[in-house]
Formats: C-alpha cells, sequence, structure tokens
C-alpha cells in the first residue's frame, strides 16, 4: 500500500509540475511522509512559484461567480459592485447601517441581490433587516474592523429577542467580514448579538460578540464559514436548521456561579428537520482567559427543549470541556428524547469516557455515520450556498484537493484510503468545469 500511494504521489506531482500549478506543501502535508515531501518536492515547485500563481488565478476568475468576486474583493481588492456605501467619515452614500438598509427598500428593484459596503468603523446601532427584504448582502472590511454594537439586555427590561443589536427576518442574507456584538455584560444576563430568522443565510469571516446567548440561531436554514462566536451560558441558541464549519468558539469568564453552556438547541419535535452542526471548529477560552483550572465548568450544551439535536463533528475541544460534555437545562429534561452527538473530535475535551450515559447521546465512530450531518445532507447546501459565493465543504469528510487545470477541466485528487467527491457547483461555479473523481491507493 505504501508503495502504491507513492507511485500515485509522484505521478500526480509529475501532472502537477508539467501544468505549472502547485499544491506542493497541502500535498505533503497530508501525505504519508511530510517530511521527505517537503524536503524534495516543495523546492521544485518554489521555483514556479510566480508562474504558478498566475495560473490558479486566472482559473479562478474564470469560474467566479459575482459574489465570488466580492468575497475577494472584501479581503482587500478595489470595491466596485456595490450598490451603496456606508462610511462614518462622510465619503459613502449614508453614515449609518440603518440609513442604509432604508434606502435600500426604495432603491432595489425585484429580488436581486442588493450590495451595501460598510468600511470601517464602530457603529452604535439597533438593526432590522425585515422579512421583506430579500437576498440583502453586507460587506465589511473585516473582523473587528467594521463593528455593529449595541448593549440591550434583559437586565434593562427587553425580552430576549428584542436585545439583538441586529436581527435579520429577510431570506438570502449574507454577511462578510463584520463583527456583531452586544456588550453587555455578564452581568446584564441575556443579550443578543445577532438574530437571524432569515432563509438561506451565510455569513462568512464574521465574528459574533456577547456573553449569555450571543447568537440566536432563530429558524430556517444558516450557514457560517470561518466565524467566530463568543460567549458564556447558552451562547448559540435557537431552533434552526444550521452548520457552523472552520469556525472558532471562544468561552469566556461567566458570573460567579454559573457554568458556560456552547449551545440550546430548541427543536420540539422528533420530525423536525432543525438542529445544530459544529463542523471542524475550534473550541476554547477567549483570548486571554485560562478556563481550565476548574474554577468554571464549561460545557457542550444543554437541551433547552426535550428533541434538542447537536453535533460536533471532527471539532477540536480544548481541555476546558468538562468530561461529562453534556448537562441538563432543567431536572426534567427528556434524555430519551434528545439528540446529541460527537463525531471523531481531537483535543484533551474530546474524550468521550466519560461522557452523560443518556439514551439520546451517541458517539459516531465513522465518516459514513457522520455523513448524515454535512453540508450537504443536513443542510441542502449543495442547491443554495454555492449561490452566495461563500466556500464550504459538502461533507464532512474533509480530504486534501489539488486542483489541475488541464483543458479546463478540473480534477479532485485525494490521498488516503478515503476519497472526497467534489460536485459540480461546489466552490468552483461555472458550467464549463467538469467534475471529476479520482481515487487513490
Amino acid at each position: 500500500m505504501p508503495e502504491l500511494c507513492l507511485i500515485f504521489f509522484y505521478s500526480i506531482t509529475t501532472l502537477v509540475l508539467s501544468r505549472s500549478i502547485s499544491c506542493a506543501r497541502i500535498i505533503c502535508y497530508n501525505s504519508p511522509f511530510p517530511e521527505l515531501c517537503n524536503s524534495i518536492i516543495v523546492p521544485k515547485f518554489e521555483s514556479h512559484e510566480s508562474q504558478i500563481k498566475a495560473s490558479m488565478s486566472q482559473a479562478h476568475n474564470l469560474s467566479m461567480t459575482s459574489d465570488d468576486r466580492l468575497i475577494q474583493l472584501a479581503e482587500g481588492g478595489e470595491i466596485k459592485q456595490v450598490d451603496l456605501v456606508v462610511a462614518q467619515d462622510g465619503s459613502g452614500d449614508f453614515s449609518t447601517v440603518v440609513e442604509a438598509i432604508k434606502a435600500s427598500e426604495n432603491r432595489r428593484t425585484g429580488t436581486d441581490r442588493f450590495i451595501i459596503y460598510v468600511k470601517s468603523g464602530v457603529y452604535i446601532e439597533n438593526v432590522i433587516i425585515n422579512s421583506s427584504m430579500h437576498n440583502l448582502t453586507l460587506i465589511g472590511e473585516g473582523i473587528d474592523a467594521t463593528v455593529i454594537t449595541n448593549n440591550k439586555n434583559v437586565n434593562d427590561g427587553y425580552e430576549t429577542y428584542n436585545t439583538a443589536t441586529f436581527q435579520i427576518w429577510g431570506s438570502g442574507f449574507v454577511a462578510i467580514g463584520i463583527t456583531f456584538e452586544n456588550t453587555a455584560g455578564p452581568e446584564k444576563l441575556q443579550a443578543v448579538a445577532l438574530l437571524s430568522a432569515s432563509d438561506l443565510s451565510a455569513f462568512f469571516r464574521c465574528s459574533f460578540k456577547g456573553y449569555q446567548d450571543t447568537l440566536c440561531l432563530f429558524q430556517q436554514r444558516q450557514f457560517y464559514r470561518e466565524c467566530d462566536i463568543y460567549g458564556t451560558v447558552d451562547f448559540i441558541f435557537g431552533d434552526a436548521i444550521a452548520v457552523l464549519q472552520d469556525c472558532n468558539i471562544y468561552l469566556r469568564k461567566p458570573l460567579f456561579g454559573q457554568q458556560n453552556t456552547i449551545t440550546a438547541q430548541g427543536r420540539t419535535d422528533s420530525s423536525s428537520a432543525t438542529g445544530f452542526v459544529i463542523h471542524n471548529s475550534q473550541v476554547t477560552a477567549a483570548p486571554g482567559l485560562t478556563l481550565a483550572d476548574g474554577s468554571v465548568k464549561n460545557f457542550l450544551g444543554r437541551p433547552w427543549r426535550d428533541y434538542s439535536r447537536v453535533v460536533f463533528v471532527k471539532c477540536n475541544l480544548d481541555s476546558l470541556i468538562d468530561p461529562q460534555g453534556w448537562m441538563p437545562y432543567r431536572d426534567s429534561s427528556a434524555f430519551d428524547k434528545l439528540y446529541y452527538a460527537e463525531a471523531m473530535n481531537s483535543g484533551e475535551g474530546a474524550n468521550t469516557s466519560g461522557r452523560v450515559r443518556w439514551p439520546g447521546f451517541h458517539v459516531l465512530t465513522g465518516d459514513q455515520e457522520a455523513e448524515q450531518f454535512s453540508v450537504r445532507n443536513f443542510l441542502a447546501g449543495d442547491s443554495w450556498i454555492p449561490q452566495t459565493g461563500i466556500p464550504f465543504d459538502s461533507e464532512t469528510n474533509k480530504c486534501c484537493l489539488v486542483v489541475v487545470v488541464v483543458v479546463m477541466k478540473i480534477y479532485c485528487i485525494c490521498f488516503g484510503l478515503k476519497c472526497c467527491l467534489v460536485n459540480k457547483n461546489n466552490n468552483f461555479q461555472s458550467e464549463r468545469l467538469t467534475w471529476y473523481r479520482v481515487y487513490a491507493c
């Protein structure tokens, strides 16, 4: 088997070299012999770096949708394809996000995507995207650069949902490069940073900062990619069909006597498709905090409603996670009706031997079991996320992808015993590209 892998590896390396496209470091990292690969193969690619980058850029540009380009623009390129600009210094169309959103209702035609670019600054506002506002995109200048913040909270007399700094009720909402924040603090109890009831909504490289009830995944289908979520008690809650992929989940210090619970999912019926899947994400203490000393107990979640459903798949769980993993919401919680699962997680907090012995808790040991919770199967993401332009992994079984452009055909090349399938319209969106499945080893 190793000999076959070696032969296949060198065959692919030759093909990649001949086409001047280098993913050498990725190949080496995922190969059975990374040190040898790095010492021999990588230097040969480095001399071709500029040519390789040009070729990859050309291939990628041919397959980019308009929203793909917006992501690229949001990461430092010149912004051209926007409908309105918000800037506190007066250089835009409006100085507040609320004004721009109100103006969008009159300026847009039909249901075409309407794009608002929000320049860097701290916007102290309460924003509501109402149910009639569909396909709205907000692009910021990056996490902690474009910040929308407020401090409404339950302790000051607001209902939980009305504490949200940012509410979204219209479908098809997309946010890129924005921090959504509620600064009320733990002593003010429930204080929501963002509430989303937007069907087919997606968030890319955004941050959600709060303490209790930070991120309300209220309902409908939602996708979060490469986002940061900060909180203490039940800080990812609601009853949406949601996947959080490649995210950082940061636990903060709660009030004295409180425990941290990441999720409080609210499914109320066994036939409901709702639930939270947290995939390939990092769970750790917020920067500057040490929560693994036993002073605060930290749990993956607790069942807000009887049929609560949460799955952690291939996440890195820090040592701060309590050995039991999960805790009751109340004494009468229905432990036989909920569905909690952990699948192939890593890290010091991922050991499931001391987990709760509830009938509804499951340990999934293989990709086949976990695949029901993939973006493709759980969220039907293949049918709508490509239209947002946000990258995603369709399957839970991530593998090394080497993109080889040969006569405008893309090949998915995988190393190891398992291979992935890259569907047409996944990540690269172009009818001119044909996808192939290539098996290795």
